[in-house]
């Protein structure tokens, strides 16, 4: 892996870099994986640890632009990965408002109270991941950034936020050399054309599994980042068992969340039951199923179903499935 860039180390070739005001640089391994913009908005901004039920959080006001990038960094610890970065914004002026690690952020709670971009596009291990905020006085108002910083078995993950007013241009990838190259302006969101949604597709014989006593997996649930909370949208996995269930009151199901191998098997445990109760929720309120009949629990990452060395393992694993609990009446 080639070494983190520095201001100090700008005669390198080839160094990706995205500015904030100046701009930061990355290794030239970096890939831009997420990107996304607003306007003026509210934010609530990190400041403090998440304890007794809450984060502590500065509400601020301004445009908010985040990034994400991936990179090779077998052998680069969470640490290595933030000094230099952080280094950078000092160097800029910036000054520290508040900078965690894992446990000391509030660990599972901080990662899923924060506002972060989706997976894959940004991977936080909840034992291993690292926080920095920082503020710095502009002509135009205050400018705010911070840096959440994580890796996976052979990844760094870093996800950059800056509030503050509008960047003057969007032209913020540059390559820091002696003589800078200018690369190719991202193309602007509203010039990109939309992508067409996927096909909402039958499930499978989810009815013949229950009545066998197997489990069937509810593929194509999404949970937005940073939330245990199901997002809005269709899911016809979910119609299916709520049909399934309606049709005979004496039908009873079991709800279990899976997560993957990143973090501690404590915090794996709360996400993976708070998803399956996310699910539970939206079949009692949205499909009218009798709360009497579908529980909820996890398993964390007890029960893989691929291997956790890999982003699609990962992928895989974390998951809900769903069982019949009651033997009464299950067939089809």
């Amino acid at each position: 892996m080639q070494p983190l860039c520095t201001a100090a180390l700008a005669v390198l070739a080839a160094c990706p870099a995205i500015a904030v005001e100046a701009p930061l640089t990355f290794p030239a391994t970096a890939e831009i994986t997420a990107s996304h913009s607003q306007p003026m908005t509210s934010y609530s901004l990190a400041i403090g640890p998440f304890r007794d039920g809450a984060l502590q959080v500065r509400p601020i006001e301004g445009a908010v632009d985040q990034t994400a990038w991936r990179f090779g960094a077998d052998g680069v610890g969470t640490l290595e990965i933030l000094a230099p970065l952080r280094q950078q914004l000092r160097d800029q002026g910036f000054t520290s408002l508040y900078e965690c690690q894992s446990e000391g952020c509030g660990g599972y709670d901080f990662r899923y109270a924060s506002d972060v971009l989706a997976e894959p596009d940004m991977h936080v291990d909840l034992g291993d991941f690292r926080y920095f905020a920082a503020e710095r006085a502009g002509a135009a108002g205050p400018v705010y950034v911070a840096l959440l910083i994580s890796r996976s078995a052979h990844d760094g993950f870093v996800q950059m936020t800056r509030i503050g007013p509008e960047l003057a241009a969007p032209d913020a990838l540059t390559t820091s050399t002696k003589s800078p190259q200018q690369l190719a302006p991202a193309t602007p969101l509203d010039a990109v054309a939309p992508v067409a949604a996927a096909p909402v597709t039958a499930p499978p014989d989810m009815a013949g599994k229950l009545a066998s006593g197997q489990p069937a997996v509810l593929d194509g649930l999404v949970f937005p980042s940073g939330s245990a909370n199901l997002a809005a949208g269709e899911y016809p996995e979910l119609v299916a068992l709520g049909d399934w269930l309606r049709a005979d009151p004496a039908r009873k199901a079991l709800l279990v969340g899976h997560t993957d191998a990143s973090g501690t098997q404590a915090a794996n445990l709360r996400l993976s039951k708070a998803r399956a109760e996310s699910v539970r929720r939206w079949l009692i309120d949205t499909l009218s199923v009798d709360a009497a009949q579908v529980s909820a629990d996890g398993a964390g990452f007890l029960a893989p179903r691929a291997s956790n060395a890999t982003d699609e393992g990962r992928r895989q694993n974390r998951r809900v499935e769903v069982i019949a609990t009651s033997t009464l009446s299950v067939s089809p």
